[in-house]
């Protein structure tokens, strides 16, 4: 890491944007191709709140706005559900010397269907609407995978 690169804080969200129907947005990693994920991103600081991380995420990565008039801010719903994994070895070197596991928060975001969705040209490539076993099936993140597998159940209980 660059000695002026401040490491990133070993806590991230992970939000799972669906629709209605249960189709889930994917986007696909601009320097792993092939690696497509939910969105997900660190807090800026230790003390952002989650939700505020996965507010922030969702407009940097997708150019969503939860609280606007299409995306009202009652669509983002934490789940309540935090894993804590190992940072793959690729990527620890943006993290402080000696980090090696991450806290995952996760949260749902019903959007509708067909809301815009503006990608973050230098993190991402390209984004596809799946069902929901066929998003978790291309998802290279076990969380994200198994993330997902939970929506039909968070999604009723709503």
């Amino acid at each position: 890491m660059p000695v002026s690169a401040v490491p990133k804080i070993p806590q991230s969200v992970l939000v799972v944007i669906h629709a209605p129907n249960l189709d889930v947005l994917l986007i696909e990693r601009a320097k792993q191709p092939g690696f497509w994920q939910s969105v997900t991103g660190s807090l800026d600081t230790l003390d952002e709140p989650w939700r505020e991380t996965a507010i922030r995420e969702v407009q940097e990565e997708t150019g969503i706005v939860v609280g606007s008039a299409d995306v009202p801010a009652s669509a983002l719903v934490d789940w309540g559900i935090e894993n804590v994994y190992e940072i793959y070895p690729v990527w620890r070197h943006r993290y402080a010397p000696g980090v090696t596991h991450n806290t995952e928060r996760v949260f749902g975001l019903c959007v509708p269907r067909d809301v815009a969705v503006t990608l973050a040209p230098g993190e991402h490539t390209a984004h596809a609407w799946l069902p929901w076993r066929e998003a978790a099936d291309r998802c290279f993140s076990p969380s994200n995978a198994e993330a997902i597998l939970q929506l039909p159940q968070r999604r009723s209980a709503r």
